[in-house]
């Protein structure tokens, strides 16, 4: 299983970095859950074989706060692959993103219903016949004076909800059948590069952040990617549920703001290298030599801590390929990993902070001559 770091570009440029083999890990985590699914119309399917990827709430790490992409027609990699949306999902303390792909089976997406085919569990708005997508015209938007090969079948949407997160207070509860972990284990394709640039696109578009549409996006949907004006912009009738962000919008935990930070690392190796605080200066040289030999033997204990999760967790890896686990299980190590390394990273930086503090020289009583 490939491993990543998490804040390698973020999304949008992550899925440029992407290997076929490795989706459905998690790429992100961020401490409080996405708005819920707008309310929108689908635009009509632009041409015979394009296939409808809904929209979803991604993260944007450099601006702490979530952003919309909107759901959009786009023509598959090859004949026979649908799509399986992405996902976030709550676990041990953190909402985890889990990344889309394209197979010959639709897979596990946290039973979030999408909409317009995407209920929840599979896909009804379509199938492949002889190498042609055949449209169901009762949950998908096809003009069929342009297209034919449709059909008319009527699908049950047993649900009403617009949350668009798995488990954790108010989640959709779903957990993967062994028929989606099966399809996690086939063959998997990237999102294709019309897919890159339509999620850099609303990435980068202020008005798609959810700080500032409050869950309701100026458009919600398009007939092509990256096209977010013209008539085949649609914009959201209505958010999902009110939506009101946390003040403090950062999921991050404390951090020394490089790449690696404790969210952002899976693994220990995948964390910056540690750097040194500042040299103490007491005006006391003995004492100063004194603190520096403290910060080097906290900082040889702290990489000796760093080593040995990392020992442990390649043991599990190990283990898991010796017993050749299924996905979910992979994923799970994963999980666990990612919140040994951001607990140790905390500890870590909590423990220099704490002895640069120690190490500060006294202030000197107010009114004491110098």
């Amino acid at each position: 299983m490939h491993k990543h770091s998490v804040r390698a570009v973020l999304f949008g440029f992550v899925l440029l970095v992407m290997s076929s083999a490795s989706f459905a890990q998690l790429r992100i985590s961020v401490g409080f859950g996405p708005p819920a699914l707008p309310v929108y119309e689908q635009p009509v399917c632009p041409g015979d074989g394009y296939l409808w990827v809904p929209g979803y709430w991604a993260w944007g790490d450099d601006y702490d706060d979530y952003y919309w992409v909107p759901g959009t027609w786009v023509m598959p990699p090859d004949t026979d692959l649908l799509w399986t949306p992405p996902y976030w999902a709550w676990s041990d303390g953190a909402f985890l993103f889990y990344d889309g792909y394209w197979g010959p089976q639709v897979g596990f997406y946290g039973g979030i219903n999408y909409g317009f085919g995407y209920f929840g569990d599979g896909f009804d708005g379509g199938r492949w016949d002889h190498g042609h997508f055949f449209y169901n015209r009762a949950v998908t938007n096809v003009n069929v004076t342009e297209i034919h090969n449709v059909y008319n079948t009527t699908v049950v949407n047993r649900s009403t909800s617009r949350v668009s997160y798995n488990g954790g207070d108010g989640g959709v509860n779903a957990r993967p059948t062994p028929q989606q972990e099966a399809a996690a284990r086939e063959r998997h394709i990237p999102p294709v590069a019309a897919q890159m640039q339509h999620v850099q696109a609303a990435h980068t578009n202020p008005e798609f952040r959810a700080s500032t549409n409050r869950g309701k996006p100026p458009v919600a949907a398009t007939a092509r990617p990256a096209q977010f004006s013209g008539r085949d912009a649609v914009p959201a009738r209505e958010a999902g549920a009110p939506y009101n962000p946390p003040a403090n919008r950062g999921g991050k935990q404390p951090n020394e703001g490089r790449a690696g930070s404790p969210t952002s690392a899976i693994h220990p190796n995948e964390l910056p290298p540690m750097e040194r605080g500042p040299a103490p200066n007491t005006g006391n040289p003995k004492l100063d030599q004194k603190y520096e030999k403290q910060q080097q033997k906290l900082q040889q204990k702290q990489n000796q801590e760093r080593q040995k999760l990392q020992q442990q967790q390649e043991r599990e890896h190990q283990k898991l390929a010796k017993q050749n686990a299924n996905e979910a299980t992979k994923q799970q190590t994963e999980q666990r990993h990612q919140q040994q390394t951001q607990q140790l990273q905390q500890r870590h930086v909590q423990q220099r902070q704490q002895m640069q503090q120690r190490q500060m020289p006294a202030p000197r009583p107010e009114g004491r001559p110098r």
